[in-house]
């Protein structure tokens, strides 16, 4: 006979959305059951790790887990020189250690966090079948599991709009207290970074899927030039990529027959599909999963609704606004039109083109 656990609150993903959720749950006195497919919490790293100053987003990065601040922007547009822009601020984090930090607060808090274990399937009651062979039955669902959110699908939101990833790590030569922004024609429908952590440098590139076969040589080439430069050596110490949702936010809930559903971060598509930032995103809607958990399991039956608009409040404008720039750009591409510098520049976040209304 197969074993069923049952319990308020499943979370699938335990990263920074799910973490928070489990930690909010938790502390409002629910039973919280969290689970993840990865072994090890906070690995591998897929993440460029840099954390922005945002207004109305801010996110606490414990002292431990920091590795440097970032005072300046530095956009490079094709060959041109870098346009630096000191309003852009934030820190460069471990993101193993964060993500380990948010999971000793949610365990804390009083939340079951189990690692090794993947979601099968959910079947229309809300019923969940686990890697080990156990059934899990909660009155509420949150996924957290990630742009290809096996929770999402469950109640028909998918991102559909993707950007695909490839990151090296390298030694940093010198001190660097800027992120690196490269913005070129043949990095369809994304850029490339490189963001200083320390002694060490993330460089890494997205595109949109059509043009993964690119990445490696795309990063290969970026890596080269900045090496060329004196600025990073030619070691790369590890690799890391995945997927990025671009298509702005999903709708953030639905039902399987009794059990309510939740979905937090990359799983409800709040990373900014221009500049790919998601950690503020997946540790505000994550705490607010949670709560509105709560609040659901108390009573309130508008509590779904309220998590919507609290989204909406805190990212709609953003997200909007990048969903646009970025239809904008890939218009121009489909048609096979040259790009001009202009076209570029309005495409990120450093210049007064993407603010144009």
């Amino acid at each position: 006979m197969i074993a069923t656990l049952s319990c308020d609150v499943l979370i699938v993903g335990l990263g920074p959305a799910g973490c928070c959720a489990a930690a909010e749950a938790a502390a409002r006195g629910l039973e919280v059951l969290g689970i993840d497919r990865r072994r090890r919490p906070g690995e591998p790293v897929q993440c460029a790790e840099f954390v922005p100053a945002l207004m109305g987003q801010e996110v606490e990065t414990p002292s431990a887990v920091r590795r440097q601040p970032i005072t300046e922007m530095a956009t490079f547009v094709e060959n041109q020189p870098a346009d630096c822009r000191n309003d852009f601020r934030g820190q460069m984090i471990d993101r193993a250690e964060f993500d380990r930090h948010l999971l000793a607060e949610a365990c804390a808090s009083g939340a079951d966090c189990r690692f090794g274990i993947v979601l099968r399937a959910l079947d229309g009651n809300g019923i969940g079948l686990l890697s080990n062979g156990e059934l899990v039955s909660a009155r509420v669902i949150v996924g957290a599991d990630g742009p290809r959110s096996a929770v999402g699908a469950s109640i028909g939101q998918v991102n559909r709009q993707l950007v695909e990833t490839r990151q090296v790590t390298v030694p940093l030569s010198k001190p660097h207290y800027a992120t690196d922004i490269f913005l070129a024609t043949e990095l369809v429908g994304g850029y490339g970074w490189m963001f200083p952590k320390g002694a060490f440098a993330n460089i890494g590139a997205g595109v949109v899927p059509t043009a993964k076969a690119r990445l490696k040589r795309l990063v290969a080439d970026l890596h080269s030039r900045v090496l060329d430069e004196g600025r990073v050596g030619p070691e790369v110490i590890r690799h890391t990529g995945g997927a990025i949702p671009v298509g702005g936010m999903l709708k953030p809930f639905g039902r399987l027959g009794a059990a309510q559903v939740f979905l937090t971060g990359d799983a409800a598509g709040l990373t900014n599909p221009i500049t790919g930032a998601g950690i503020p995103a997946a540790v505000i809607s994550g705490g607010l999963a949670g709560q509105a958990a709560a609040a659901l399991l108390a009573g309130e039956t508008d509590a779904p609704d309220s998590y919507e608009e609290e989204l909406t409040d805190v990212f709609g404008g953003s997200l909007d606004r990048a969903v646009r720039r970025r239809r904008e750009i890939l218009a121009v591409h489909a048609d096979n039109q040259n790009l001009q510098l202009p076209d570029l520049r309005k495409t990120w976040i450093a210049y007064p083109e993407y603010w144009a209304a």
